[in-house]
């Protein structure tokens, strides 16, 4: 009887685990490739204003249709925002959204801000897989946090590479 029950105990684990909801990444060929949760000089947006922004970067020599992505600062929440249908990434391009909260101006404003206390950046295709998350901690301010190799490295605090490699100096 005792047999039994361990038996019942391991397979109650292995079938817990099997259906455990996991957050890791899938490949891409669009990443997460900066962000600026606090911007104060560095770069002004279409309206005049220094506002919090994350740089996407297709790795691709393709250009790839963003319509339906979602970007979001909470894994738990992942559809927080949509980008709008018609939007591209031309290949080995940069696009810029500006995560100020403030839907209502024209471009690419996402409902949400970044916090300077660190959170986190989720990149999420329209099904909702998570194919990019970047956990970032508190925020040195004017600074950005940069993949170092551009697209491809770890990320780093260090001078904001807006719409260029992260590879220049």
């Amino acid at each position: 009887m005792a047999l039994f029950s361990i038996l019942i105990l391991i397979l109650f684990i292995i079938l817990a685990n099997a259906c455990k909801k996991t957050y890791e990444t899938l490949p891409s060929d669009v990443v997460i490739n900066e962000l600026m949760p606090v911007n104060s000089t560095t770069v002004a947006d279409n309206y005049g204003e220094y506002d919090d922004w994350i740089e996407l970067f297709n790795l691709s020599s393709s250009t790839i249709d963003l319509s339906g992505y979602f970007l979001s600062d909470n894994h738990k929440k992942p559809s927080k925002w949509q980008i709008p249908n018609g939007t591209s990434i031309t290949g080995k391009g940069y696009l810029i959204i500006w995560a100020d909260g403030d839907t209502t101006q024209f471009g690419l404003h996402a409902n949400f801000k970044l916090s300077s206390e660190g959170e986190e950046a989720v990149l999420t295709k329209p099904d909702l897989t998570i194919i990019d998350k970047i956990s970032f901690p508190a925020q040195t301010v004017e600074l950005s946090y940069s993949r170092v190799p551009n697209g491809t490295g770890s990320f780093k605090w260090k001078n904001p590479t807006f719409n260029k490699s992260n590879d220049t100096k």
